[in-house]
């Protein structure tokens, strides 16, 4: 869709196709009437995607690459870079390094960048039939009094974040932005990196089980110059934000947006939970504040270090975990 939206930006130019897989959003473009298109992926799959291109006889068009974006060969500058870049928590295995090596590298001046921006949000969840499935049933197993497992039941089911879908009952309060990127501007310096403090107050008296992770990305153009796009980024990185401030775009009427919030269509992405062990009981309007901070791990660069600060009630916690 969104390719079919900026088909007057993709006729008769040339792209690339960053991390191609099996090809198909290549092959879109090549039916959008891109001049040409380089498929770029470093796994096996650029051979199967070569055939795929084949069997559309596309080969006059769609060239496919068989490599790192940092070590293939383009001979000329291109128009347009698209590619499928988000992972999990949008950052964690994401392929956005690699867009900006090829921005570095090829891209126009004044090209497109598909999608073009992305934030990613948190906010404070209940999830009492979540907890309850994981830990509750060691209480009592066919009669007997298993809760000895209880600390072990908690470490399995919570030490490590989880991927799963959630609705926008369990969320206890509006988002707040961790991080606003452009894919314009964005460096990978900023990558390695990512901290904000958060100040929540809940809407309800509920149980706080931990926070969920989503992200949104728009699809725009250039219309939106990078230095405005830049001071949009310094606005809203380190600030909580309501729900009318989350649909706001730049240029609402024309941007096309992908949302992973719970109160929207599930995604094969769904939502990253970052559980506690123990509930907290938060009253409403109670504030829930800390900070957390998103890192790429040392020992290896595809996992992500968060360290996650919380208080709320009188009582501060820390929470390290570790996404691989």
């Amino acid at each position: 869709m969104a390719i079919m939206q900026h088909q007057s930006a993709i006729a008769g130019k040339v792209v690339v196709d960053v991390g191609c897989g099996t090809g198909i959003l290549s092959i879109f473009c090549a039916q959008a009437g891109a001049k040409r298109v380089y498929a770029v992926d470093a796994s096996e799959i650029a051979l199967q995607a070569n055939e795929v291109v084949k069997a559309n006889n596309l080969s006059d068009t769609v060239i496919v690459l068989h490599g790192r974006v940092e070590d293939v060969e383009i001979d000329e500058e291109v128009d347009v870079i698209i590619s499928e870049w988000m992972g999990y928590m949008l950052l964690y295995e994401s392929m956005l390094g690699s867009v900006i090596t090829a921005r570095d590298r090829w891209l126009k001046p004044g090209g497109l960048i598909l999608p073009s921006n992305a934030t990613l949000y948190m906010a404070p969840v209940t999830h009492s039939d979540r907890y309850g499935e994981s830990i509750d049933f060691w209480r009592n197993v066919y009669g007997i009094d298993m809760s000895a497992m209880l600390p072990l039941a908690k470490q399995c089911a919570f030490e490590e974040p989880c991927v799963e879908t959630i609705t926008g009952e369990n969320v206890l309060t509006w988002p707040h932005v961790v991080k606003h990127v452009d894919c314009y501007t964005i460096t990978i310096h900023e990558l390695e990196s990512v901290t904000t403090r958060y100040k929540f107050k809940s809407m309800m008296r509920a149980p706080l089980h931990g926070f969920a992770f989503w992200f949104d990305v728009e699809f725009s153009g250039p219309a939106v110059s990078p230095s405005n796009n830049h001071t949009l980024s310094l606005l809203v990185d380190n600030n909580p934000i309501d729900g009318s401030q989350r649909k706001k775009r730049a240029n609402p009427n024309e941007a096309l947006v992908l949302s992973t919030a719970p109160e929207d269509p599930p995604t094969h992405w769904q939502q990253t939970m970052i559980y506690f062990y123990d509930p907290i009981e938060v009253e409403q309007d109670q504030l829930i504040e800390g900070s957390v901070t998103l890192s790429q791990s040392k020992e290896n660069a595809r996992f992500m270090n968060i360290h996650l600060e919380y208080a709320s009630g009188g009582r501060a916690f820390v929470k390290e975990s570790v996404m691989r």
